[in-house]
């Protein structure tokens, strides 16, 4: 069982957090029906998400081998079969059209969002992963149909800087995963890194952070509490001590970043708590 749950990465489900973000940000978190909604749309994500990873291990199982960290994961490893682990996927994406249809069917739009994501991640996994840029592009666009779908749930639309503040972010997590894997392994781990450098991914890193860091502020000034200005520093260091942490000797997948560095994730989560604090009991300053 532990090698079952180990191949669906939980962990990653850190990822769907963001699902959440319209509703906080809207100032409708305290809405018994929308949060609810969101709440089951978080494992609706999950279950899919969960199945796209399992789809790409089996794709990836033989490249996996040779790979320093991923000939632990389950599949590469022997220790749980590809036919088992084809099964499973079925079952996740079953579950989760489940409780979208039973829960959820009133958000028509939603679906789509579904749809889209499986779809470009199933081509992801059949090719799309070898295309340099059209790569990176993918898992950002996962990023923001998250935040779309999200949205959907509660019917109502991102704020453009939102929308960028997202994507450049979304642009700098990719491009840093890709420059941490080329220094840790060169193009060994994937066919699409002989087209890339890592003089060509710090820049480009280092241009989507500064935007994120940009877009960042301006969404926080469009807000009538100005509070929400004092929390532009605060997200400036998140950045620069994520940059620090990626400048280590690790691949750089964002989620591992996050999970080893215990002051990275505690204060990510206060500027949360400092978000949500002025948004719903700031009042209008």
């Amino acid at each position: 069982m532990k090698n079952y749950i180990k191949l669906m990465r939980p962990k990653h489900y850190l990822k769907n957090i963001l699902i959440f973000f319209p509703l906080i940000f809207s100032g409708l978190l305290f809405q018994k029906d929308k949060f609810l909604s969101c709440f089951i749309g978080f494992v609706v994500f999950s279950l899919v998400a969960s199945s796209i990873y399992i789809i790409n291990d089996i794709r990836d199982k033989e490249k996996d081998k040779m790979h320093d960290i991923k000939k632990n994961r389950p599949i590469a490893s022997g220790k749980v079969s590809v036919f088992n682990a084809a099964i499973l996927a079925i079952v996740l994406i079953f579950v989760a059209l489940l409780l979208q249809y039973f829960f959820l069917s009133k958000v028509t739009v939603s679906y789509l969002y579904i749809l889209v994501y499986m779809i470009l991640n199933i081509f992801y996994s059949f090719g799309f992963k070898n295309i340099p840029l059209v790569d990176i592009t993918i898992l950002v666009i996962g990023f923001l149909i998250r935040v779309l779908y999200g949205a959907s749930l509660i019917g109502i639309t991102i704020s453009n800087w939102l929308y960028l503040t997202i994507i450049s972010i979304s642009f700098y997590l990719g491009l840093s995963k890709r420059r941490n894997e080329i220094k840790k392994s060169g193009s060994k781990s994937r066919k699409v890194l002989m087209y890339y450098n890592e003089n060509f991914l710090d820049k480009n890193m280092y241009m989507c952070f500064s935007l994120a860091i940009v877009f960042y502020s301006l969404w926080a000034s469009s807000f009538n509490n100005q509070l929400m200005m004092w929390t532009i520093p605060l997200v400036i260091l998140v950045c620069m001590r994520y940059s620090m942490d990626i400048e280590k000797d690790d691949f750089g997948d964002p989620v591992d970043v996050i999970y080893s560095d215990k002051f990275l994730l505690i204060f990510t989560f206060l500027i949360g708590i400092s978000i949500v604090g002025i948004i719903y009991f700031g009042g209008n300053l």
